[in-house]
């Protein structure tokens, strides 16, 4: 089983908690316990709302052959197992899924897997899969072009999947890739040394992305870096240890434009090992600010990415810490650095959330739990509740005038009227969780509005109308 060295450490370092703080009213639940038989282990899963309102994700154990699954689920919690990987001979289609899925603007999921392959049957594959579960290995990696991907693919302004391996290419230092919905794969740029490349890629407003790695930089605590669709490298920041350290996640850029994330250790807290990690932002030239250093007691030790969420705020976990044995938290922090523990993990309903945090067009978040005690040992997904209002979402965030983008929403086989940023659109409504719309004559980038006989439901992002 391939893992990062952050991974390494993680999955099984416990933090003991000794304070105890009030929750804030948020409401809880846990929605599956996996047992195995039906996946095991969601590590870097980001459960992502399907076309059909249901929410998918993968697990890196479990299954039939247990060797990682995809699966999906209601957002009462209802689970079907899409498809167990290794059931092709030498695992040709993949084995042992990290990173999760993305949902590409076809309607179909995309993602990685860590192992197996038709090259060699250790490199991993990049697939794509249905909502109805037909898999389909677009690429098999074999090391010269990449191996081992686990982190979450990106889909691109332009259509095409990026993504990173950590191992790999000319100096088995990992590359970095693009690869189109049909499998033609490209490596862009080929890592010259040894970095340690797990989290997923942003693509900035400037059309550069930008990602994490947890060793390297300066000081050799980890850097952020940015690529070009071209494929050049630079380092935007490089991590000194007071900053953070290890920033194992990823980044996200929020609504002012600058990039948000975590570091795994490091800060100015040392009641945990090197550190209990901090929650930071920077401008894409690399200035970089600390809003957050954990303390255990807040939780410690986060791996996840942030999102920001339709009230402005961050949310994430923490992978240790928290006042109920050290499991984890839930977490939401203002862009001003004030953080909430939402949620301290008991074992018994998770433990240990390794991956982000999501928010599906119920205004709801969801999440997995890496593993936790008892029945809960194999992982957990979990619903945590804010009381936030429904809306709506895109397939893909930026399109021309005259193209037809995918919009999900709830309650939309109602809907009366969308529009672009005031400009009046012409839609075909395709079920109650999903619709079409054309980008209208006059659009200009801004927040998109589905109103149904019932409500007014507004983008959680705005749309960007390209020239």
């Amino acid at each position: 089983m391939i893992f990062s060295s952050v991974c390494k450490l993680a999955l099984s370092f416990l933090l003991i908690a000794v304070v105890s703080i009030p929750c804030p009213a948020a409401s809880f639940k846990t929605l599956i316990i996996f047992d195995g038989s039906n996946g095991a282990t969601p590590v870097d899963t980001p459960l992502i709302q399907g076309i059909d309102g249901n929410l998918y994700g993968t697990t890196l154990g479990g299954g039939t052959n247990d060797a990682g699954t995809v699966f999906k689920m209601t957002p009462a919690g209802a689970l079907t197992t899409l498809y167990s990987f290794c059931s092709l001979p030498n695992c040709a289609d993949g084995a042992l899924p990290y990173g999760g899925l993305v949902l590409a603007n076809d309607g179909n999921f995309y993602g990685t897997t860590s192992q197996g392959g038709a090259a060699n049957g250790i490199s991993g594959t990049v697939f794509g899969i249905t909502p109805a579960g037909s898999l389909t290995t677009i690429h098999s990696f074999d090391g010269s072009d990449g191996a081992n991907a686990n982190a979450p693919l990106i889909q691109g302004a332009d259509g095409a999947l990026y993504g990173l391996t950590p191992s790999g290419g000319p100096a088995n230092s990992g590359t970095f890739f693009k690869i189109t919905l049909s499998g033609t794969l490209t490596t862009l740029y080929d890592f010259p040394g040894a970095l340690d490349l797990n989290g997923p890629l942003v693509q900035g407003s400037d059309g550069n992305f930008y990602g994490t790695s947890e060793l390297g930089g300066a000081y050799g605590y980890g850097i952020l870096f940015q690529l070009t669709p071209n494929g050049g490298f630079s380092v935007v920041h490089s991590f000194d240890s007071t900053d953070g350290s290890a920033p194992a996640c990823g980044l996200l850029q929020a609504s002012d434009g600058d990039l948000y994330g975590t570091t795994y250790q490091g800060g100015s807290n040392h009641s945990c090992p090197n550190g209990c990690g901090t929650v930071f932002k920077t401008t894409l030239a690399g200035a970089l600010t600390t809003l957050y250093n954990f303390d255990s007691t807040h939780g410690s030790n986060p791996i996840a990415a942030l999102i920001q969420a339709t009230d402005g705020n961050f949310y994430g976990t923490t992978y240790g810490g928290g006042t109920t044995g050290g499991w984890g938290t839930v977490f939401t922090i203002k862009p001003s650095g004030k953080l909430t523990v939402l949620h301290s993990f008991q074992g018994t309903d998770g433990a240990q959330p390794y991956g982000p945090m999501s928010q599906d067009t119920s205004g709801k978040f969801y999440g997995t739990a890496t593993n936790g005690t008892g029945p809960a040992s194999e992982g957990t997904v979990f619903v945590v509740s804010k009381g936030l209002k429904p809306f709506v979402s895109f397939l893909q965030s930026s399109g021309e005038v005259g193209q037809t983008i995918g919009i999900l929403g709830q309650g939309l086989k109602k809907t009366t009227s969308v529009f672009f940023a005031g400009v009046s659109a012409t839609f075909n409504i395709q079920s109650d969780t999903y619709l079409t719309a054309t980008v209208p004559n006059g659009a200009m980038s801004g927040y998109v509005t589905v109103t149904t006989s019932k409500a007014t439901l507004k983008s959680n992002v705005p749309f960007q109308v390209l020239p």
